[in-house]
């Protein structure tokens, strides 16, 4: 009863996982009616394959009476169904992997979607994440799943088919032969279930999250390639990715063990089948009572029912890998699907109203995890045109604040009130750099602006790159921009990002850390030029000037307020 609860959660986990696709999407019906097409050509393929069976008993028949005239025949007839047969094959196999390619298109669009929706890429990837590896979800798991899908569907649909037509024509000839048959394929699909997949399927999901692992180990030092070669960390990184390459090694280890005593029994357990209908016909040949080619019918009748009813058996192998992808897509769905903010064990979150100006009203800020708590009580509100400088010791939770006004974390309470995200431009330690042009880069995240080539070269200059277009061959010049270029110019492209948008506001996050003193300041007056208002994180004493107040955060969990033209960072320590 166990596993028979087990096998039942498994088919919930697909249907959740399938739903959207067949159940809920506009492209139900055509991908309905391209698997009925599927099933409809299946079935005259089956029907092709039931008259080859019978022609060659046929044939077999008429040699051994030395009929030419009947043999002749049977052969013409047994060409021409092969014919059709391998026609049917053909385009059948076409449309399911055209059914596979609208499939997967659909359904990783979808995942997407949902990924990128409401920023849950990045609470997926921040330290209270419940799965691991989300773009190998996506880009490799969703693949598997709608290829086996269609593999293992169309299997058991042509078992299905095979069983009834080949079924017909073996309970003509032998009734004993269909319930020996019956018998012998349960008892097989009985051991390979509850004695192998009790241990193969937990191998392979194991299996493919520690591949994950070994593959996002190998991203990282990828991406980190600079820093570890500073470091000369070769010999540690090397270490590390093969202690996860071994723990990879050590689970395939165990699969090979199991799949290959699954392999031992199936190959034994089928071998003895091609045996039984001689067994079963053979003395009513040797009597007299039928022809001989009645046993090349019933063997290849045979063959194809016992093959088609052990088809869990045949499967098995590509079954538990199967389970495994749907448990990781199933894990991933749920995770998506869960509200924004789900608070731990009941605890509150901050408040976010949106409003005219920006202000923090009785913020007490935690961790995600609500294991600290970085800063009690803040309130702070930045006025018209007011500008505001976040002082503190490294780790008191300057960026923290940041993140909370950009609503990535909300653990605590307080209300924040700020402008719609869409008027607020963020400007992190670390400007990110995307897969694009020059001219992608410096318009990004925007993608509709109407700036001329003349705005942007003024722009340029204006943040002291006058010669970066012209470096790389033109604003539509495509570079892997976060290797290129330094991090110093990184920070002047995302501050040139903030020249050419003018946002409502801006908040910079140590967003000029890596510039000279005179790289910084003449960013900062091309800033105070805007309407836009800002607010800064840094620890620079050279900021306070362009800022009127200062909301200096100590590490223990206490802040002050103070005006910028009376504050000394020396008070900070």
């Amino acid at each position: 009863m166990k596993k028979l609860k087990i096998d039942f959660s498994a088919c919930q986990r697909f249907w959740a996982v399938a739903k959207p696709y067949w159940w809920d999407s506009q492209e139900r019906w055509q991908a309905i009616g391209l698997l009925v097409l599927v099933m409809f050509l299946l079935t005259l393929q089956t029907q092709m394959n039931v008259l080859q069976n019978g022609q060659r008993g046929e044939f077999t028949s008429a040699l051994a009476e030395k009929n030419a005239g009947r043999f002749w025949q049977s052969v013409l007839t047994y060409l021409v169904a092969c014919i059709i047969f391998v026609t049917l094959q053909s385009v059948n196999s076409y449309l399911e992997e055209k059914s596979r390619w609208f499939w997967r298109s659909w359904l990783t669009n979808y995942y997407l979607q949902k990924y990128m929706t409401n920023r849950n890429f990045y609470r997926l990837g921040s330290w209270t994440a419940k799965i691991d590896n989300p773009d190998q979800r996506i880009s490799q798991d969703i693949e598997r799943f709608c290829q086996m899908s269609l593999v293992l569907f169309m299997n058991f649909s042509s078992s299905l088919v095979n069983i009834i037509a080949f079924g017909v024509v073996l309970w003509s000839m032998s009734h004993n032969l269909v319930i020996l048959l019956i018998v012998y394929a349960g008892l097989g699909m009985l051991i390979t279930t509850v004695g192998f997949g009790r241990i193969l399927i937990p191998l392979q999901t194991e299996q493919l999250k520690q591949e994950a692992n070994f593959r996002f180990g190998l991203v990282r030092i990828r991406e980190n390639a600079e820093s570890i070669a500073f470091y000369r960390g070769d010999s540690r990184e090397l270490n590390n990715v093969k202690q996860i390459f071994n723990v990879v090694l050590s689970n395939y280890n165990k699969i090979i063990l199991w799949e290959t005593k699954l392999a031992f029994f199936s190959s034994g357990y089928q071998v003895i089948t091609w045996i039984l209908p001689a067994v079963i016909l053979g003395p009513r040949i040797l009597s007299g009572e039928t022809e001989v080619g009645i046993l090349v019918e019933a063997g290849g009748a045979f063959i194809n029912v016992f093959s088609s009813l052990i088809v869990v058996v045949r499967m098995f192998k590509n079954i538990t890998r199967f389970v495994a992808a749907i448990e990781r897509l199933e894990s991933l769905e749920k995770v998506l699907e869960e509200p924004k903010a789900s608070p731990i064990d009941n605890n509150t979150t901050i408040d976010t109203i949106e409003d005219s100006s920006l202000s923090l009203e009785h913020i007490t800020l935690q961790t995600p995890n609500y294991n600290r708590t970085l800063v009690k009580d803040v309130s702070v509100e930045m006025q018209s045109g007011e500008r505001l400088l976040i002082v503190g010791v490294s780790g008191c939770g300057k960026s923290s604040i940041v993140r909370a006004i950009a609503g990535l974390w909300n653990s605590g309470t307080g209300t924040i009130h700020r402008p719609k995200l869409g008027e607020i431009l963020f400007l992190p330690q670390r400007p990110y750099m995307i897969l694009g042009s020059l001219r992608d880069q410096l318009l990004y995240p925007s993608t509709n602006l109407n700036i001329s080539d003349l705005e942007i070269y003024e722009v340029l200059k204006q943040v002291n790159l006058p010669e970066l277009a012209e470096r790389f061959g033109g604003l539509d010049a495509i570079e892997d921009w976060d290797h290129v270029l330094s991090i110093g110019e990184q920070q002047r492209v995302a501050f040139a990002r903030l020249l050419l948008t003018h946002p409502r506001y801006a908040i910079l996050d140590e967003a000029t850390s890596a510039l000279d003193a005179k790289n910084e300041q003449s960013l900062y007056n091309h800033l105070q030029k805007l309407s836009t208002i800002y607010l800064s994180v840094g620890h620079r004493p050279t900021l306070l000037q362009y800022h009127h107040k200062v909301l200096e955060v100590h590490d223990d969990e206490t802040w002050r307020v103070i005006s910028a033209k009376d504050y000394n960072f020396m008070s900070m320590n």
